[in-house]
């Protein structure tokens, strides 16, 4: 029979675990940021964090791959160069590309919340999700983007969506297929 202090020190250690992983997954969407391909069309960059974000949701599922995502978007907003091209600042996060920051966020949650509930860690189910996830990040990154640069939906679409679409999939798919392999 456990006692009470070993029952709350394998939850401590479980949390603590998380805790750090969370912390990890905030450096890999940060370095994410870095590996950057500006479009000469459009102030939206291809980057590698969709693939971190998708991993945090999934991985480490609601509640610590949403705080995953906080962490990157507050020391981005604290001033550490962590957005894409080393930005950083509030004002990134107010910007026309900010709102795919806010949807990292939401998407994490979504992908985590997602998993938890079906139970399901199967390649084609991580896809789903992360696919559904994707959808939110782009409808939050091209609304702000819509907004802020005054563009018509059409005009936000093009430039912030369509030329990312092929590029992020792929991101998706590594994503599912990491997610389905390993536990954290």
């Amino acid at each position: 029979m456990k006692g009470k202090n070993e029952t709350y020190g394998i939850t401590q250690s479980s949390e603590l675990r998380k805790l750090v992983f969370s912390s990890l997954f905030a450096a890999m969407i940060a370095v994410g940021a870095y590996i950057k391909i500006p479009l000469p069309f459009s102030p939206v960059p291809v980057t590698m964090q969709p693939l971190f974000v998708f991993l945090a949701g999934s991985m480490l599922k609601s509640k610590w791959g949403t705080l995953s995502v906080l962490i990157y978007a507050l020391l981005g907003i604290a001033g550490l160069p962590v957005f894409a091209g080393g930005a950083s600042g509030l004002g990134v996060i107010l910007g026309p590309t900010g709102g795919y920051i806010i949807g990292f966020i939401v998407a994490a949650f979504v992908i985590g919340y997602l998993s938890e509930k079906s139970g399901k860690n199967d390649y084609f189910s991580n896809a789903l999700y992360m696919g559904i996830g994707l959808v939110i990040d782009y409808a939050l990154g091209m609304t702000q983007l819509a907004i802020v640069a005054k563009l018509d939906l059409l005009q936000a679409i093009t430039l912030g969506v369509l030329p990312f679409i092929l590029g992020d999939l792929l991101k998706l798919a590594i994503a599912a297929y990491i997610a389905s392999r390993y536990r954290i």
